[in-house]
């Protein structure tokens, strides 16, 4: 069993977390980071056809990671895992993110900048939430398997992104990680892709972000 004086949050950082989730770990923290991010530049006025197309990005990256725990995640551990019960309430909040989502598109795409910082604090806010029900659930759910079968599960995950997902997926979570999670994460990343995160994608990904900073 988990270890039950494990804090299984990633709010702090993930360095108290197992290895093998730390990557899981850092989308979290990046999920947290971007939405405080589309507050502050709701408040400040923002370009809209900036934000947006930084937006897209961001909502691409959570929508399939929703979904990856949706279609791919939350069925196997109720397989595998005696008395897993998380799912229902997290596919809920996931629809909730989903209608989030979808209002700040809306209102980014119809430049409706007055309405936006209310959106976006309340997007900012569910995710909060949702991470605060999820981790505490998930994190030692995931901990208590095999680190390899753990390991497949993940592959399986990672295999099912889009194209799009993929491209921003490394240089995103790593933006503002400290070098210990960044290292202990690449491990993982087979050494041309993470080639290709730190130069090519590195270079886009900063370049999209620039005017939402």
């Amino acid at each position: 069993m988990s270890d039950r004086k494990t804090i299984w949050s990633s709010e702090q950082g993930i360095g108290a977390l197992p290895a093998q989730l730390r990557g899981f770990g850092l989308m979290h923290v990046a999920m947290r980071r971007d939405a405080a991010r589309l507050r502050a530049a709701a408040a400040r006025s923002a370009s809209p056809a900036a934000l947006a197309d930084w937006f897209g990005r961001l909502r691409a990256v959570i929508d399939w990671h929703h979904h990856s725990e949706d279609e791919i995640l939350w069925p196997y551990l109720r397989r595998q895992v005696a008395g897993f019960d998380g799912g229902g309430v997290l596919e809920q909040d996931h629809e909730e993110l989903e209608r989030a989502m979808g209002r700040v598109a809306q209102l980014l795409g119809a430049g409706r900048g007055t309405e936006l910082p209310a959106a976006a604090a309340g997007f900012e806010e569910l995710i909060r939430e949702h991470l605060g029900h999820e981790e505490p659930v998930v994190f030692p759910a995931l901990a208590d398997l095999p680190v390899d079968e753990y390991l497949r599960v993940e592959r399986r995950i990672i295999q099912s992104a889009p194209t799009q997902v993929m491209t921003y997926l490394q240089p995103w979570m790593f933006d503002g990680a400290d070098q210990a999670s960044v290292r202990a994460v690449s491990a993982t990343i087979p050494a041309p892709v993470r080639l290709l995160g730190r130069t090519v994608l590195e270079r886009r990904y900063r370049r999209v972000l620039a005017p939402v900073l």
